[in-house]
């Protein structure tokens, strides 16, 4: 096959085009500037996008031995993703750029222009397993559950997988960096990146700040009493206990923590730990990794990057496209905007936008 390696700079990619190769695929190296004006060096180890990633990319391709471009995404990124992210937290939701960016750059843009120039799919460095069976073409965890990349690929849908390659699923980290030394790959030992690539520094609070301003509005607790103040509702999330600078503790000494945010009344609601119990979500925005789903069907919900996935049982209303999801038991500090990924086991099976919570047992039988 002739393979397109999207090439980050950093050693999971770099191995992941080697790999490529090695499997007999005619393979092309690119680097993604997504940058409009890109850093000449990284700030600590976040971030994918500076001069020196380039660089480096560059570097591992000429050791690979395959030919090597760089593609400016830099607007079609800012549009997509970093406005995206903006709008999200501005209407007061907490979204997922990574998962973003896998739907609309990596998988979508970068694919389509792939596949233009004749490219038959797109390789990266994501740590997830693509296994061909009986009932097509499946998307699964990765061997190394601590790596696993499976949920920010979650929004891919058939076609994209069709089309795409993870060399380093069945591998652990630590094995993708010792082959990167063998083959001397001078990003052998370079630190992963981390948050936010558009974030050099890591201030998500500054970086909304710079772009939505400040507004004040009250802290208030589910009475409605005002407990503080913000200069700003985008710059809290749900489930939020650092840095509220209220003051009082609750009635029961407990910490409280962020429950809403309502950016139409400029408020942020704070409770206890026991308010953020989420027994119910509804999604919008489904992504199906293959078959459309059935109506209703039980599934592992996994609600964050780096949670633990729950129970559920799902409904899905192909007419609205839109799930709801009641889980087995409750969930905490899940905020509208961030991504519910199910899985059967370790296969995905889709993904959807978290549109609302219910918080209690007696919501959901209101229902």
């Amino acid at each position: 096959m002739r393979v397109l390696a999207a090439m980050s700079g950093g050693v999971d990619s770099a191995v992941a085009a080697a790999r490529a190769v090695e499997a007999g695929h005619e393979v092309t190296g690119v680097h993604l500037a997504l940058s409009k004006n890109p850093q000449s060096f990284r700030t600590g180890a976040r971030g994918c996008c500076t001069v020196e990633d380039s660089r480096d990319a560059r570097r591992a391709a000429d050791v690979i031995g395959i030919p090597f471009y760089v593609w400016d995404m830099a607007e079609r990124f800012h549009a997509d993703v970093v406005d995206d992210f903006v709008s999200e937290y501005a209407a007061g939701r907490t979204p997922n750029p990574c998962l973003r960016c896998n739907e609309k750059i990596k998988f979508a843009a970068v694919l389509d222009k792939a596949l233009a120039l004749g490219f038959d799919a797109v390789c990266t460095g994501h740590y997830a397993r693509i296994v061909d069976g009986p009932l097509g073409r499946s998307l699964h965890r990765a061997v190394d559950p601590a790596k696993d990349q499976s949920y920010v690929l979650g929004v891919l849908d058939a076609a994209q997988l069709a089309h795409a390659l993870f060399p380093l699923g069945d591998s652990l980290k630590t094995e993708v960096r010792a082959e990167a030394e063998r083959l001397g790959l001078a990003v052998a030992d370079k630190p992963d990146s981390h948050d936010v690539c558009f974030i050099a520094d890591g201030d998500t609070r500054k970086f909304l700040a710079a772009r939505l301003g400040t507004e004040p509005g009250p802290i208030v607790d589910t009475s409605g009493a005002v407990l503080g103040s913000h200069t700003g509702a985008y710059a809290f999330t749900i489930g939020q206990r650092k840095g509220l600078r209220i003051g009082d503790p609750a009635g029961d000494g407990r910490p409280r923590y962020v429950l809403d945010i309502s950016p139409v009344q400029n408020t942020v609601t704070v409770g206890t730990a026991d308010e953020l119990e989420v027994a119910e979500l509804d999604g919008v925005h489904t992504r199906w990794c293959g078959p459309e789903a059935d109506a209703e069907f039980p599934c592992l919900a996994q609600l964050r990057a780096h949670g633990d996935p729950v129970p559920a049982t799902a409904r899905y209303d192909a007419t609205a496209g839109t799930v709801t999801l009641r889980l087995g038991r409750p969930a905490r500090g899940i905020a509208p905007g961030q991504t519910a990924v199910l899985y059967d086991d370790t296969r995905v099976i889709g993904s959807a936008t978290i549109s609302a919570t219910r918080r209690s047992a007696a919501d959901v039988a209101g229902r």
